[in-house]
């Protein structure tokens, strides 16, 4: 039976959908195909994927209810990988309402649709910017996330709390990853890496925000991917040590979990922005800006979970990871 990749024409649900559909995996990819960035690169993702006979594709929103009900009574999927989602710190700021709308709305579609189709396991996109305020380094998914600094990483904790009512009520195992600064081919145009990469190549300056002082746990899409689907294959089930007088915000007595995936090894932004200008050949002229409101300072992930429970640790440098992007960018572009 098919496995949803909702989210398929993104970054990360077309390589996790191409992933699955190489091991011989039938895969139905949603998409709406929105403007949030420039649409071609979407189609472009889609059109590899549709290359593949296992794959087909419907051009859904995930908020309209009637629709989704009508897709999951159609094909009643055993495993559902939820990506699509409104993504952006920045953005959320402006277009409060677009969050709500995809990410709260949307996702209680998803909910109720795995609910009513017997959905064996259901994986979904958290953020790593949940950790919002928190100081302490690494984070870890038994740390508190009750401070979130924007609205886009308040949309990703009510995620993580509404699949636990779910998975509690209704005994639906749901597994939430909380993705750290994901970067490579096929990128988002409106990432760091893309946005560097291109101006730096074209001799425009890069706004630099916090004056290059961020450290970042930058995690490479293919690390990404095999991490999400060890996650769909091994289907989260109850902590038999939950302890309720003393609860591990990590797990829980229902079939929920929270991992963290990334790289556990952060890299200040300017020496980001120096293994791009390595591999253009090229200096950036840099635009040094303040912190930006809801971003925050530096993130690092304690992958200790993830690695005891899936056996897999995302171990891809930002050296490799940066020029393979840059090479897959000239390419791409032609230039």
């Amino acid at each position: 039976m098919a496995i949803l990749v909702t989210g398929a024409a993104g970054f990360i649900g077309s390589h996790v959908a191409q992933r699955l559909l190489d091991r011989g995996e039938v895969v139905v990819g949603l998409d709406n195909l929105n403007d949030y960035y420039d649409p071609r690169i979407k189609d472009a993702r889609l059109a590899r994927l549709m290359r593949n006979q296992g794959f087909s594709f419907v051009r859904m929103d995930i908020a309209q209810r009637a629709d989704m009900e009508a897709l999951f009574a159609t094909h009643r999927f055993p495993r559902v990988v939820h990506l699509a989602a409104q993504a952006g710190v920045r953005y959320s700021i402006e277009n409060p309402h677009a969050y709500v709308h995809s990410n709260i709305v949307g996702f209680q579609n998803i909910l109720e649709g795995c609910r009513h189709s017997g959905c064996e396991h259901l994986v979904y996109a958290s953020s790593s910017s949940v950790y919002g305020g928190n100081a302490k380094l690494p984070f870890s998914v038994e740390d508190s996330v009750d401070h979130p600094l924007s609205l886009y990483a308040a949309s990703k904790k009510a995620n993580e709390l509404f699949a636990h009512a779910y998975s509690n009520l209704f005994r639906l195992p749901t597994t939430g990853l909380r993705f750290f600064t994901v970067y490579g081919p096929w990128g988002r145009p409106d990432m760091a890496l893309f946005l560097f990469t291109k101006n730096i190549l074209e001799g425009k300056p890069i706004d630099v925000f916090n004056h290059g002082k961020h450290r970042r746990d930058f995690t490479y899409i293919d690390d990404i991917a095999e991490g999400i689907v060890r996650t769909l294959d091994t289907t989260a089930s109850p902590d038999s040590h939950f302890d309720a007088a003393h609860p591990n915000p990590g797990t829980s007595s229902a079939p929920w979990r929270v991992y963290n995936i990334g790289n556990s090894r952060p890299v200040e932004l300017l020496d980001y922005i120096g293994a791009i200008e390595k591999c253009v050949g090229r200096k950036a002229i840099m635009n040094l800006l303040p912190l930006q409101p809801g971003d925050v300072p530096d993130t690092m992930a304690d992958v200790e979970a993830l690695e005891r429970d899936m056996g897999y640790r995302p171990a891809t440098s930002v050296v490799v990871g940066v020029e393979r992007f840059v090479r897959w960018y000239r390419e791409y572009y032609g230039v």
